[in-house]
């Protein structure tokens, strides 16, 4: 997240960075000026005007409504507030608007869900949208840097013939870890009553948030691959008009906000994560019409799920609070 501020040269008159007990005395640098890091407590966001939360669920639901209370405007990256009503669920390129009417407090969506809407958006707004059905295939880094270790030595063990134990994957799973590398684990987070898991539950629910579509039709599976950044999604979607060519539906996302188009299946052009790292925007192709209906689309979707999907979507959060004057 730093890093992102600076690259995108974010206004910052002064800068205080917030961490656990066990993190406050270490030092990070920020345009070429250190930084000690400080315990995060309800009075260390004193005459703070905006506060980028990203410590987990617990951390955020303690201390983003003692920052909202101090006068700060919070962006959290957790799924604490994602699903509150009186919370705005805010991708800038989708929903900005909704920034007009926070309480203190705007969630970051989920990584997955980010760039899907970024990618169904204009489709949605020019052609009308009915029905969303999407495979994710996401990186390991989604789990956090533990996980991230976790394929790298599962990796080394397997090809120099070692045993290991998994300890990290599926996460938050109280029974079972599975090996990550050279596979494929269809769980992201915890199963649900409806056989759904949480990051499948996120993606439904958040897509009718954050497009104010309450009826849309969304299915979504979540699987974890042994890729460490940049997620995949295949994504299948019904469009309320039936004489929408490919052409069209290509020529419309070359030309919308934050997507990039790789779609030439003649020079093997598509996404892929290995190509997406460090990049900031959602990549698109293999944009197909069904076979078997007028008015329905396959699409390919990748973007790095540690920018678009988190850092770079709080900041540019951030930078439409600034646009709309909203930061007092």
């Amino acid at each position: 997240m730093l890093k992102t501020l600076e690259k995108r040269d974010f206004p910052i008159a002064s800068l205080k960075l917030l961490a656990s007990k066990r993190s406050a005395g270490k030092k990070m640098m920020f345009k070429g000026n250190e930084y000690l890091i400080e315990e995060a407590t309800p009075q260390a966001f004193e005459g703070v005007q905006l506060a980028l939360f990203s410590a987990g669920g617990a951390i955020s639901k303690e201390l983003a409504p003692e920052a909202a209370k101090r006068g700060a405007i919070v962006v959290d990256n957790t799924s604490a507030f994602r699903m509150d009503p009186n919370t705005p669920l805010v991708v800038p390129e989708v929903n900005e608007s909704a920034l007009n009417h926070h309480n203190g407090i705007i969630a970051n969506p989920n990584c997955s869900t980010i760039q899907m809407v970024v990618a169904l958006e204009p489709i949605r707004q020019k052609y009308g949208l009915n029905k969303v059905i999407v495979s994710t295939y996401q990186a390991v880094s989604g789990a956090g840097a533990k996980a991230v270790e976790e394929l790298n030595e599962q990796t080394r063990s397997i090809l120099d013939g070692e045993s290991f134990t998994p300890e990290v994957l599926p996460v938050s799973s109280d029974k079972k870890h599975y090996q990550i590398a050279f596979n494929a684990v269809p769980q992201i987070d915890k199963f649900q009553e409806n056989g759904y898991t949480f990051e499948e539950m996120k993606m439904i629910n958040e897509t009718k948030k954050i497009m104010g579509m309450e009826n849309l039709e969304v299915s979504a599976t979540c699987v974890r691959l042994p890729v460490e950044t940049g997620h995949s999604e295949s994504v299948y979607i019904e469009v309320d008009e039936e004489n929408v060519s490919v052409e069209e539906i290509k020529a419309l996302l070359a030309d919308s906000q934050g997507i990039v188009l790789q779609d030439d299946p003649s020079e093997q052009l598509y996404p892929m994560p290995a190509n997406c790292v460090g990049e900031d925007a959602v990549f698109v192709g293999r944009i197909r019409k069904d076979l078997d209906r007028a008015n329905a689309f396959h699409l390919w979707v990748v973007s790095d799920n540690l920018l678009k999907g988190a850092a770079l979507n709080s900041v540019q959060i951030a930078e439409s609070l600034v646009k709309l004057n909203l930061l007092k």
